[in-house]
């Protein structure tokens, strides 16, 4: 189990560590994508690998797809939300924002059955949510959008998942169909300043790459060792990480409220996952 404590938490860190070096970079928009334009290349790699030196692997190439095209919208409207946002609100809102919105949908369209404990957890979050939100339409009205697109890739994940053979390769495959969708929206709008900036910043492309690619991976093994509702839980302490990270690093306000705001986000969470 702390094994598989400490692989929940390094994901937590990786994942609000690589959406800070996209808020931080001087163009989001071009950060992501060529985060996203590395891992694609790095997953695909790997699936090539394993359909050389193993068997091909099988997974729902059709929810593949699917996830791709929804990770076209939630690029743009992140980036969004980060160039009219703190992070320390931003961050929390979409990450937890993305996991009640997954759980109302699952009501709304797969006909879930929500418990006492599962719909008192959605409450809470929404209360952290106005937390964080409180004054400031502004900055928060992207980052509710990005929720909702993050609610149904969630979904789309969650069955491309369960009906693939090998689920290692589906979330490998996800990496290769965000970077392709992504990369023609980029190409499509700013093909020469996209190029460009790969010649200049592919390290730090690839460093936050290996951190979604990394932040995934543990998740993965973490749940192969513990119950899937604890990972989860841990997962999402990334929230509380990035309100500290808001504060300390980038110097943003209002610091208390803003961490009070995700800590009671993140308890809204747990109760969540532990009615799940």
């Amino acid at each position: 189990m702390l094994t598989a404590t400490l692989m929940a938490l390094g994901a937590a860190c990786f994942h609000a560590g690589w959406n800070l070096a996209v808020k931080r970079n001087t163009d989001s928009g071009l950060a992501l994508w060529g985060q996203f334009f590395i891992a694609m290349i790095i997953a695909g790699g790997a699936l090539v690998a394993w359909w050389l030196l193993f068997e091909r692997p099988e997974f729902a190439w059709q929810y593949t797809l699917l996830s791709g095209i929804t990770h076209v919208p939630y690029t743009i409207l992140l980036v969004r939300a980060y160039n009219t946002g703190d992070f320390s609100v931003s961050y929390p809102i979409a990450r937890g924002g993305g996991a009640v919105g997954a759980a109302v949908l699952g009501v709304l369209v797969l006909d879930d059955v929500l418990s006492p404990l599962t719909a008192a957890g959605v409450a809470i979050a929404a209360v952290g949510f106005f937390l964080l939100s409180r004054g400031s339409l502004r900055q928060t009205r992207f980052a509710l959008a990005t929720a909702l697109i993050i609610g149904v890739y969630t979904m789309v994940d969650a069955t491309g998942v369960r009906e693939s053979t090998d689920p290692a390769a589906y979330a490998l495959s996800i990496f290769v169909s965000t970077g392709i969708g992504v990369s023609m929206w980029t190409f499509a709008t700013r093909r020469g300043e996209a190029l460009a900036a790969l010649r200049t910043q592919w390290k730090q492309f690839s460093f936050a790459a290996i951190g979604a690619l990394g932040s995934y991976c543990l998740v993965l093994l973490a749940m192969r060792q513990a119950p899937v509702g604890y990972v989860a839980v841990l997962r999402e302490s990334s929230v509380l990480i990035a309100a500290f990270a808001g504060w300390k690093l980038l110097g943003e306000v209002d610091h208390r409220r803003r961490i009070g705001g995700a800590a009671v986000v993140l308890i809204g969470l747990v109760a969540l996952v532990a009615g799940g």
